[in-house]
């Protein structure tokens, strides 16, 4: 809609600027957009061990998600300051058209290294997806009235969740699709959908945006790489190199003189800052940033260890893991939308994602009691109650940023919040991995050990098959810490436990699964601290008008 279809007397509301219908129009094309970054993320992990196999590359397979990964994230608050500046429907099409040729270009990859490098130009469209695309909404739809679309972006978060994981397993397990090797369909699949979501943007998107000149903030840049890029090597990487080995070392020192000099260059820059450092003395939003940053270490770390479980403790495959996760997505779908339809109408929202964080902290406890024996119906219980609690921190935690900055800010606030939470999920997944498999190896001895007289027993009454896996269980009988070297290979390549007969697999899913409830515990104690946090949330008064309409009112007080 154009500038002359709103009243010059008074600022323009929402509901005068964008009609619901038209506001679903653009949703569509953004949540195409958004729907692409998510995919993304659970497909190629799905696919990842058939790509490198095909591609002689199993042992650096980890580059290809590292490089999308830096990528990603460091382009996160970069996407958000140009936005504010120069606006965001431009800058949003770039990042989508950036992301389709990446997708298309890793098709087409001929090595892992090769696939790490176009993973890594892939990445730098996605950075604006996830921020342009709650950036986006803020511009046109009111912090109040936009929680009654919360329940969009969860269904996108479920449904990326459950089918990225069903897509990756069926384009891998293909031979070749119309000619094409399967796994390439892994990226393929995002052209179309790219395409659509430009199609979509370009048509029914139009926003008022007031450019503003500043200084770029290059330095802030330089920095923030420096910072980031080392911590997020180590954090990946840091289980193959040894956490206090020098190439971890060097990570850790790179990494802090990068973060002081960031601080130091921001500084500098004041306003034109790429995160203005005054934000932070906004306390909501200083609050939900940091609550964001822990919530994200214990999301992520779930969403990562819980389909881990799931195979290799009652031998699900990737697909059926995928599909065992509905109960917790459909959990934080069910409480995105009950939050924002109270939240539309009350316009309360600061309880939420306290509230939130406490039941997830609480489902994170019931969980930790997991064994090797715990049904699947406990399992299922727990991740629904995970997920109403982490359905209440998502969306409320952005809107609540949004709305404590100024309007000509909503990007920085928005790719702040963004940055911080995918920095706390990347750190998280590595602490939580490294409680799994620090402690897996000990727990495997001990499990085993524990269960030794029945396994003899058993082998002596001919109940074990004696596949090849089982005999080099049962010659490891007198020595469980040798065991053939199966002890140590299960947490290189975990499907050897499905070649066991029950009896001799047993021992080893005790193990994970007392590593898993030290893990599940772990996240508990780290939502609890969310609790902490976001308990020192002051009150909050959404605003009433989108940010657009204030940016052209207040251009409109300036004119007058």
């Amino acid at each position: 809609m154009t500038e002359g279809n709103h009243r010059e007397e008074a600022p323009a509301t929402p509901e005068e600027t964008y009609s619901h219908a038209q506001i679903m129009t653009i949703l569509s094309g953004l949540l195409l957009g958004l729907f692409l970054a998510a995919l993304d993320q659970s497909i190629v992990a799905t696919a990842v061990r058939t790509i490198a196999d095909d591609l002689d590359g199993l042992s650096v397979q980890a580059w290809a998600t590292t490089a999308y990964l830096i990528t990603s994230t460091i382009t996160t608050p970069i996407y958000g300051k140009l936005g504010d500046l120069y606006g965001r429907k431009t800058l949003f099409m770039v990042a989508i058209s950036i992301f389709i040729v990446g997708s298309a270009a890793c098709s087409f990859a001929t090595s892992m290294y090769n696939l790490a490098v176009l993973r890594a130009l892939q990445g730098l469209g996605a950075g604006g997806l996830f921020t342009l695309v709650l950036a986006i909404i803020g511009d046109i739809v009111s912090p109040r009235e936009r929680a009654k679309y919360t329940g969009y972006f969860m269904a996108v978060f479920a449904t990326s969740s459950v089918l990225g994981p069903v897509a990756g397993g069926l384009f891998a397990g293909q031979e070749s699709i119309l000619g094409i090797v399967g796994w390439r369909w892994v990226f393929l699949v995002n052209v179309p959908i790219g395409i659509a979501a430009l199609v979509v943007v370009m048509r029914n998107l139009k926003l008022h945006h007031v450019r503003r000149e500043a200084r770029i903030d290059w330095f802030g840049a330089a920095f923030l790489a420096m910072g980031v890029v080392p911590l997020l090597l180590v954090a990946e990487q840091g289980r193959d190199w040894g956490w206090a080995s020098p190439q971890a070392l060097t990570a850790y020192a790179v990494g802090l003189l990068g973060t002081v000099g960031f601080l130091l260059a921001e500084r500098r820059m004041g306003d034109d800052a790429l995160i203005p450092l005054r934000i932070f003395r906004l306390r909501a939003a200083a609050v939900v940033i940091a609550g964001g940053f822990v919530i994200g270490a214990s999301m992520f770390g779930a969403i990562t260890v819980l389909p881990q479980y799931m195979q290799i403790v009652h031998g699900a495959s990737p697909t059926q893991a995928g599909l065992m996760m509905v109960p917790m997505v459909g959990g934080m779908m069910a409480a995105g939308i009950l939050t924002g339809q109270v939240t539309s109408r009350t316009g309360q929202i600061r309880l939420f994602p306290i509230i939130g964080s406490g039941m997830g902290a609480v489902a994170m406890f019931a969980l930790s009691f997991v064994s090797a024996d715990t049904s699947l119906v406990w399992m299922m219980t727990g991740m629904v109650f995970l997920g109403l609690g982490l359905g209440q921190c998502m969306q409320p935690l952005t809107i609540i940023a949004q709305n404590a900055v100024p309007p000509s800010e909503i990007g920085v606030a928005t790719s702040a919040s963004t940055f911080f939470r995918q920095l706390g999920g990347t750190l998280g997944v590595a602490v939580f991995l490294s409680i799994l498999f620090g402690s897996l190896g000990d727990n495997i001895v001990r499990a085993f050990r524990a269960e030794a007289g029945t396994l003899r027993a058993a082998a002596e009454a001919g109940e074990i098959p004696r596949t090849a896996a089982d005999r080099e269980v049962l010659a490891g009988l007198a020595d469980p810490s040798s065991a053939g070297g199966v002890f140590t290979s299960v947490q290189d390549d975990s499907s050897v436990i499905g070649r066991m007969s029950d009896v001799v697999a047993h021992p080893f899913q005790v193990g994970f699964a007392e590593s898993m409830s030290a893990v599940l515990l772990a996240a508990s104690v780290t939502l609890l601290v969310a609790f902490a946090i976001l308990s020192l949330l002051p009150q909050v008064t959404l605003r009433t008008s989108s940010a657009s309409a204030e940016a052209r009112a207040e251009q409109q007080a300036l004119g007058d």
